[in-house]
């Protein structure tokens, strides 16, 4: 796979520091390699739909770095999602931090809710992403892990029809961080975790 350079040395720098990740996280995420080694076992495409009550920040950061995280460890039919249990839009400064660790991230049609297109690779196909519900169309309706990025979504999201496993892998909301000087060093960290965390899941399977 030839990463994008800026995104080849993140990764490369990403992956050793799995030893940030605590045991008890390490133990969460293994259920979602689990997921994907039944999937491959069984020769099906590996669906992957991660949730947060907005979809505009963690939920896009994980479905971004699961996808460049199959293709770093040469998993195939991995195809990721993501969805809000309400649309709003792919937040501004998580984009930026998305930009900086290596992701080619082009906006399109200024609108309230812009489609963004996606470039993490010479080799792979560009993925477009913007918010929407996890329900949408544009996401599988059947036959797919759901994984829920933040508690607010797992406490309001009870049941996510057509879900054949649902794993609840949460993150702090940079949100916090907004219009502050801690911005956009929060949307790094946050970004750098949570690649951190879904190349360690796919380094396992």
């Amino acid at each position: 796979m030839s990463f994008k350079p800026t995104l080849a040395q993140t990764i490369a720098d990403l992956t050793q520091t799995f030893d940030q990740i605590s045991e008890e996280r390490k133990e969460l995420l293994k259920k979602l390699t689990n997921y994907i080694k039944q999937k491959q076992d069984i020769g099906q495409t590996i669906n992957l739909v991660f949730i947060c009550t907005h979809n505009s920040r963690r939920s896009h950061m994980a479905q971004l770095w699961a996808q460049a995280a199959a293709a770093n460890y040469n998993i195939p039919n991995v195809k990721t999602y993501s969805g809000g249990t309400e649309a709003t839009a792919f937040y501004p400064a998580a984009v930026l931090a998305m930009q900086e660790l290596g992701f080619e991230i082009e906006k399109g049609a200024e609108t309230i809710n812009p489609k963004y297109k996606v470039n993490y690779s010479l080799d792979a196909s560009t993925i477009e992403v913007w918010s929407k519900r996890f329900d949408d169309v544009a996401n599988p309706s059947a036959d797919f892990c759901a994984i829920m990025t933040c508690s607010d979504a797992d406490e309001n999201c009870p049941f996510v029809s057509g879900a054949e496993k649902r794993i609840a892998i949460t993150y702090s909301d940079p949100k916090a961080a907004d219009n502050t000087p801690q911005e956009a060093e929060t949307y790094r960290k946050r970004v750098m975790q949570i690649g951190r965390e879904m190349l360690f899941a796919f380094s396992e399977v």
